[in-house]
């Protein structure tokens, strides 16, 4: 029997060193993004087939985020550094859309930024 994963999730990345899972909707996925990352214009870099990191795609005077250059880093070159929030995604399917990761995924993603990047585990929440 096999189990079939949802791509419905997404990865915010701050520059705190902190991370959060949001629903990655059917649609919509560009006002998302820009309420996410907290600017007009995103930038997508597919670091990997299954990896895209969106963020600001000016970035001018924000802190670097260690979490998504780290990321980038280890699946591909990379100049410099990246400024600002960042979202991480899956990859686009074969018609160019971008899908979101499974669970799978972010479980994944999330043990790689504890471990590597000194984040902090979130704490549990009261409401």
């Amino acid at each position: 029997m096999t189990t079939e994963q949802k791509n419905n999730h997404a990865l915010i990345l701050r520059t705190n060193g902190e991370f959060e899972i949001i629903d990655w909707p059917a649609s919509g996925t560009l006002e998302t993004l820009r309420t996410a990352i907290g600017c007009d214009y995103v930038q997508a870099v597919n670091i990997s087939p299954r990896l895209t990191i969106w963020m600001d795609e000016d970035g001018t005077g924000k802190h670097v985020n260690h979490a998504a250059t780290m990321l980038h880093v280890i699946h591909a070159d990379l100049i410099g550094h990246h400024h600002g929030t960042a979202v991480i995604t899956s990859g686009p399917d074969g018609e160019g859309t971008t899908q979101g990761l499974t669970q799978d995924d972010v479980t994944g993603l999330a043990a790689f930024f504890l471990t590597f990047t000194g984040a902090r585990i979130p704490s549990q929440r009261t409401k």
